[in-house]
């Protein structure tokens, strides 16, 4: 059952994603499936939990993220950056942070992060990629349309529509076919949305 809750926090050095030396965060939620697994049942001492995006207009963001891709919101808070702890901005600069997750209550989510006062820079739009870039790969099931409604956005850059990607198999098996296309988001993140054709196949080796 979903439930607000409203947030008044002091969350210093290492915790809350360390995004600052100090972040004072008030703030109203939604509870959502949010629950972190017991980490002695854990195969792995690590886990890959969030991509954070430094954006530059989180409501922007938004409209690919959770109105196309389907992502929801499980937090919404203001924040105030050190400038330090994360190198970014003026230190005591407040910023708007969002995490967004779909399937999983632990891992696979995004955060994004806008600064809100003094505003960061806003860069040329990029539409070529290079060292230190990362690419984001999305599963969806509804690729056709989710490519076809991300096309749509302002800001988002195609770099191929949707058309069906070809993989070396694992082990002797058959290759592996993958429903894809590819984009630059407005400011800049490059994703691939995918599909894979056959996970039967997929799952061998």
């Amino acid at each position: 059952m979903m439930m607000k809750r409203l947030l008044t926090l002091a969350v210093c050095s290492t915790a809350l994603m360390t995004l600052s030396a100090c972040a004072h965060i008030s703030a109203t939620t939604e509870a959502l499936n949010v629950a972190a697994p017991d980490a002695e049942s854990q195969k792995f001492a690590t886990d890959l939990r969030r991509t954070s995006l430094i954006v530059s207009d989180i409501d922007e963001s938004l409209k690919l993220y959770r109105d196309v891709l389907g992502f929801e919101i499980n937090y919404d808070a203001e924040v105030t950056m050190s400038g330090k702890a994360l190198p970014a901005g003026e230190p005591g600069a407040k910023a708007r942070l969002v995490l967004i997750s779909s399937n999983d209550s632990w891992v696979g989510w995004i955060g994004l992060l806008e600064w809100l006062d003094p505003k960061l820079d806003i860069p040329e739009p990029r539409r070529r990629m290079g060292i230190g870039d990362a690419l984001l790969v999305f599963n969806t099931e509804k690729v056709d349309e989710h490519c076809d409604a991300a096309a749509e956005l302002d800001g988002v850059f195609m770099t191929a529509p949707a058309g069906n990607t070809t993989y070396p198999a694992r082990a002797g098996g058959e290759p592996i076919v993958v429903r894809t296309c590819y984009l630059f988001d407005r400011d800049g993140y490059f994703m691939e949305l995918n599909k894979v054709l056959d996970r039967e196949n997929y799952n061998k080796g």
